[in-house]
């Protein structure tokens, strides 16, 4: 996916078990963000940080909603510990993050496997991506999300 690009109609189970598609959101500015794993040091560095600015970016008009291949019950963990007050989406089949290009192949300590790339996009209200941050570093990385927002 690139800038421009319209949001693919594709279901995955929110934390709830509940069926969702990007599309269900028309009408507000998403702020999307594609993590590797529930529960490790940068992934949950990251969702706290959209914890920490999550009433900016409402005030904003933006929904956050995070997105990794972590099943539903990993999710419902993960948001009880960290009091995490936004969606995140179970995509299992890795469906969204092939769709969106996230789903990379990568290497840790000279091991090759698949994953989710850590990227942030930001849609507008007709569900049109109008900003990517591509391999995100989790500090600080919400506040550079707003930066972006106010500019939109």
């Amino acid at each position: 996916m690139k800038v421009g690009d319209m949001v693919p109609d594709i279901k995955v189970k929110d934390m709830g078990g509940k069926d969702v598609s990007l599309k269900d959101f028309k009408g507000k500015k998403i702020v999307l963000y594609f993590y590797p794993k529930d529960d490790t040091p940068g992934c949950t560095l990251e969702a706290c940080s959209f914890r920490d600015n999550y009433e900016k970016i409402e005030k904003l008009g933006v929904k956050v909603i995070g997105v990794s291949a972590d099943d539903i019950e990993s999710h419902k963990k993960f948001t009880a510990k960290h009091k995490l007050p936004f969606i995140l989406l179970s995509d299992k089949e890795h469906k969204l993050a092939e769709a969106f290009g996230v789903w990379k192949q990568k290497s840790f300590m000279g091991k090759k496997f698949f994953g989710i790339e850590r990227t942030t996009f930001i849609i507008d209200e007709k569900g049109k991506i109008i900003h990517i941050f591509q391999k995100v570093k989790p500090q600080g990385h919400a506040e550079e999300v707003i930066e972006a927002l106010n500019k939109f």
